[in-house]
């Protein structure tokens, strides 16, 4: 039987009570650490020894350790969810990274995302976006046969790409001024593609785009760090179309300004 590996890091981890709290880094070295575990487990090794030891374990957030739930959000080594693309921290393992390597860990740093605590961050910014339009509000009665509405292959492909969007926020902590576009483009897309959400397809996303200004989050700026940073790897095309749906739904569905006097 060939010997488990493993390794030694120098890990730098945030450390923030509250969310007025100024936080710092707190140093922490780990040894014999398994290259079959994830980034989590590794963590959760950590927090073990900070029990031990009477002190406060790292908050961070974790769910499903699947990669579908999106909640494992982090940034590491100045990148959202890590250095491996299309993977989200809960599926990183720990053979990505190389011994005695200094490792920096930190939440996700954006306005719209206060820190609750260390690495946890507050995200129900993306909840309101929600549920200000990214739903189907028309009855669509029972489960249909899968033919009875014909779609074309192509809108149900990228309706099905957009769908894989976890709305874990990598693609705000990438941005540098923190837009929320491709999240919500993404819920836009996965929408309005389909039959069952054309009918509303306007004032969806102008409901969603105005809460996401609303809420603080920065305009896009084009540079794609979004897409790259994105655990399911969402086109950044849907930007593009959600741009082109937004200026044609702001023509249709927003009222022309009351004008008051004669005419000179």
């Amino acid at each position: 039987m060939s010997k488990e590996k493993t390794l030694n890091l120098k890990l730098k981890i945030w450390r923030q009570k509250n969310k007025g709290d100024a936080g710092h880094f707190e140093d922490h070295d780990v040894k014999d650490i398994s290259t079959d575990m994830s980034f989590l487990e590794m963590l959760d090794v950590v927090n073990q020894k900070l029990i031990k030891e009477d002190k406060d374990p790292v908050a961070f957030d974790h769910d499903c350790r699947e990669g579908i739930c999106g909640s494992c959000a982090m940034t590491i080594n100045g990148n959202p969810h890590g250095p491996q693309k299309g993977t989200a921290v809960c599926q990183l393992h720990m053979r990505k990274f190389e011994t005695n390597q200094h490792v920096v860990i930190e939440p996700f740093r954006a306005n719209s995302f206060p820190v609750i605590k260390d690495l946890s961050v507050d995200r129900s910014a993306f909840d309101k976006i929600i549920m200000a339009g990214g739903y189907v509000g028309v009855n669509t009665g029972s489960a249909p046969d899968a033919n009875n509405i014909l779609v074309p292959k192509e809108h149900a492909d990228r309706a099905f790409e957009a769908a894989t969007c976890i709305g874990c926020g990598a693609c705000v902590a990438a941005c540098a001024n923190s837009s929320a576009m491709l999240f919500v483009s993404a819920k836009v897309a996965h929408l309005s593609l389909l039959p069952q959400g054309e009918v509303e397809k306007d004032k969806r996303v102008l409901k969603m785009m105005d809460t996401m200004q609303e809420l603080g989050f920065g305009n896009c700026s084009n540079t794609g760090a979004c897409s790259l940073a994105c655990p399911k790897e969402i086109d950044f095309e849907n930007i593009v179309r959600m741009n082109r749906q937004y200026l044609s739904a702001s023509a249709i569905e927003r009222p022309e300004p009351e004008t008051s006097g004669d005419m000179a």
